[in-house]
This record gives structure tokens, C-alpha cells and sequence, in this order.
């Protein structure tokens, strides 16, 4: 199983850690740039973190951006709502994490 980084990089994706501003309640965790192709981790979350953690997160977040990264390049069908867009990106993350895993 490739690691998130080396899965990115297959992709031709570029991996960032940037400081993606307070959203107050909300927690955005990740963001994927389809134009530049880079996914920006929100270094604000990530260096809370010791590092098992941190790992882990950022594997978390380059997966589910990976995802929206394939439907940027029609490799999975877009979902019509943003709401079903953001659970599948989780469901692969989540798959994806698993397998790394295991």
C-alpha cells in the first residue's frame, strides 16, 4: 500500500502545510487547490499535535483531498451535493487509512 505522500506525489499533487485561518466553530482541516494541484494542511490543527498523531492526521487529510483531487480529473464520479462530496472523501479516506494500516 503506498503511503499519502507517495499516493500525492503519483498524482502529480503537491502537499503544503499553510496556515488556512480561524473559521471559528468550524474546523477546516484541509483544503485541495485543483488549479495549482496542492492540498494546503491546516498547520494550525497539525502542530497541536504530537507526532503518532500528527501522522496520522495528515495521512487523514492528504487521502480525503486525494479523493476530491479525483473527481477534479473525472477518475470518480463528482457528487451533486457538497454534503455527499465531503462523506465519500471520508469514506476513502477512512478506507484508505485502514488499508495503510493493515
Amino acid at each position: 500500500m503506498k503511503s499519502a505522500l507517495d499516493l500525492a506525489t503519483s498524482y502529480g499533487v503537491t502537499v503544503e502545510f499553510a496556515d488556512l485561518g480561524d473559521w471559528g466553530a468550524a474546523e477546516l482541516r484541509s483544503e485541495y487547490d485543483p488549479h495549482g494541484r496542492v492540498i494546503r494542511i491546516n498547520e494550525r490543527l497539525s502542530s497541536k499535535l504530537d507526532e503518532p498523531l500528527r501522522n496520522e492526521f495528515v495521512a487523514h487529510c492528504i487521502f480525503h483531498e486525494i479523493y476530491h483531487h479525483r473527481e477534479a480529473i473525472g477518475e470518480v464520479r463528482r457528487q451533486h451535493s457538497r454534503r455527499a462530496r465531503e462523506a465519500a472523501a471520508e469514506a476513502y479516506a477512512r478506507a484508505m487509512l485502514a488499508l495503510a494500516a493493515g
